[in-house]
């Protein structure tokens, strides 16, 4: 018996808890439900109309002399004497004496050269004297006959006019060789490097110095193909004759240690043929006076320094600009619709940089583009928008209508007076014209002489950018439109 109820009781208990737990289960309650609707997410909108927008095209380059020579000596012998210039990095002056070779071989050999041209000046007048005594002679025989050439001694005296000639031409030889004893700076320049001294013997072939010019400073500045789209620079043919005068402004900065400087120069040309590595075309940006002093108290564009450009390009018009960082998958942005529903609209990009992205298509006048950062931006996502006045960033924007205002007008039937007065106008009042510039300007514009405001206005553009004033640009200038393809 206890053994039964050994193996029952275990059993029973079993069987009751597995009713119970059955009852619970299918008597249990059902839970209440309860209707979730997400909040709105909230964010920060900016209403966005079409604009206008100044391109910027960055690159770099180093800075070199437009001009650089390497001063080789015409005649041999010992330097004497050196300039006080001919030192590295010394500055010259156009004809100045930067070295001076022993003349005295030279100034022998004039010596012989004017005693041998007497000589032969001697010999000419005596061989003339013949021939006008050889004509007499035949004149006293009364022959009706020409006398010859052999007669009235022509070979004889062409010799003595060829020996007269050969004697000038060594007397100016010598003469020349003389003057080649002073070795003088072929423009306004520097000294890059010396490579002789006092007491030195030099002859024909020997390097004396490294020099260059310090009119113009130019530096070759790599541009992408998709960049020269934005910069108008006239196509060159075969038989043109170029004008980049006027070419577009290049702002270069360098930075030397905690101060950075700034330098305003003029794309003038570009190079004849892309990089084959890297499909570039290189541009030449020029600037003037780069060792002068300027009122902003600037230093030296020196060669080989490296410098950061950015150069004025085309200006787009009726486009849609706004923040890079707001561009998602490289192709769209979120915007909030009427019903603060949030849509992704694509765009189609034309230029971009750092800070923004210029979009021409995929938006439209008065889309509020989503500034805030959604983490998971589904379509149609409510969100709770707040409109801003402004970017929180900077954008460089253009006024079309005020550069065309401050563009000069066409010259009238009238003279240049207007002209020339427009682009005056252009100077701002902190950074007056000198004293100098404005008495000629003042001439001109009394004077009438249309011919002379172009040499005056490049007179004037050359003060501007070296003083970093910014002057108005003509054809080929920034705000002249659109770009074409790769420039020639």
């Amino acid at each position: 018996m206890i053994k039964i109820l050994r193996v029952l009781l275990p059993l029973v208990i079993l069987g009751v808890a597995g009713g119970t737990a059955y009852y619970i289960y299918i008597t249990k309650p059902e839970p209440r439900q309860r209707n979730f609707t997400p909040g709105a997410t909230q964010v920060e909108v900016y209403k966005l109309q079409p604009t206008s927008y100044q391109v910027e095209l960055e690159t770099q380059g180093t800075v070199r002399a437009r001009t650089e020579s390497t001063l080789i000596p015409e005649v041999r012998g010992r330097i004497l004497e050196i300039g006080p210039n001919f030192q590295d990095g010394a500055f010259f002056e156009e004809g100045e004496v930067l070295l001076t070779i022993d003349p005295r071989d030279y100034e022998t050999e004039l010596v012989v050269a004017e005693a041998n041209l007497s000589q032969m000046q001697l010999a000419l007048a005596e061989e003339q004297a013949r021939s006008d005594q050889a004509y007499e002679d035949w004149k006293r025989l009364n022959l009706d006959e020409e006398p010859s050439e052999l007669v009235l001694r022509g070979p004889q005296l062409k010799r003595a006019q060829a020996n007269v000639l050969s004697a000038e031409a060594r007397l100016e030889n010598a003469e020349r060789n003389l003057q080649r004893t002073k070795i003088r700076a072929p423009y306004a320049g520097r000294i890059l490097s010396k490579n002789v001294d006092l007491g030195q013997y030099v002859s024909p072939g020997n390097q004396l110095a490294r020099v260059y010019a310090v009119d113009i400073a130019e530096i070759r500045l790599p541009l992408t193909e998709s960049q020269l789209s934005f910069l108008d620079i006239p196509v060159i043919y075969r038989g043109d004759q170029p004008d980049f005068r006027d070419g577009p402004n290049v702002t270069l900065t360098s930075s030397v240690g905690a101060t950075t400087h700034q330098w305003r120069g003029r794309i003038t040309r570009s190079e004849g043929s892309f990089d084959v590595r890297t499909r570039q075309l290189f541009v030449i940006a020029q600037v003037r006076n780069p060792y002068g002093r300027s009122e902003t108290g600037q230093p030296p564009l020196k060669v080989g320094t490296f410098v950061q450009a950015k150069i004025r390009g085309a200006v787009l018009e009726n486009i849609f600009v706004v923040p890079r960082r707001l561009l998602r998958e490289n192709s769209f942005v979120l915007v909030a619709d009427e019903q603060d529903l949030l849509r992704r609209k694509t765009l189609n990009i034309v230029w971009q940089d750092d800070n923004a992205i210029v979009a021409d298509k995929g938006l439209t006048a008065g889309d509020r583009v989503v500034l805030t950062d959604v983490p998971f931006a589904l379509e149609a996502l409510p969100v709770e928008a707040t409109e801003v006045d402004k970017l929180p960033f900077e954008v460089e924007k253009v006024d079309v209508q005020e550069i065309i205002a401050r563009r000069p007008a066409p010259p009238s039937g009238g003279g240049g007076g207007g002209f020339l007065g427009q682009f005056l106008a252009a100077i701002p009042a902190d950074k007056p014209l000198p004293d100098e510039l404005k008495a000629k300007a003042d001439a001109v514009m009394a004077s009438g002489d249309r011919s002379q405001i172009r040499p005056l206005m490049q007179e004037i553009r050359a003060w501007a950018e070296a003083n970093g004033v910014e002057m108005p640009a003509g054809r080929g200038g920034p705000g002249g439109g659109g770009g074409g393809g790769p420039r020639g």
